[in-house]
């Protein structure tokens, strides 16, 4: 995925400008991801996260710790971005 595709996810995100709000420890980070429901770009978000291994903060819904959980229990998927999104970002820049 390009600087230019992440961008343009980014700038539809519900959390655009209260990045550090996202970035919570421990308990609070179930919190800060009730920001994430409902934002149109979700998918793409956590498909980020998933697909570059970001352990920090919350992305897509999704805490440090349930994103670890699901990288292990799924270690089959080359491509999160293709399984959450529908399909491939090539085709989608297209």
């Amino acid at each position: 995925m390009s600087l230019a595709e992440v961008s343009e996810w980014t700038m539809l995100a519900k959390c655009r400008e209260m990045a550090d709000a996202l970035f919570p420890e421990g308990k609070d980070q179930k919190r800060a991801r009730s920001v994430c429901m409902g934002c149109p770009v979700r998918s793409e978000c956590l498909a980020e996260a998933l697909d570059n291994r970001i352990e920090w903060g919350v992305w897509g819904g999704m805490t440090e710790r349930e994103r670890r959980h699901l990288l292990r229990t799924r270690p089959d998927i080359e491509s999160w971005h293709d399984v959450l999104v529908g399909f491939p970002a090539e085709i989608q820049a297209g």
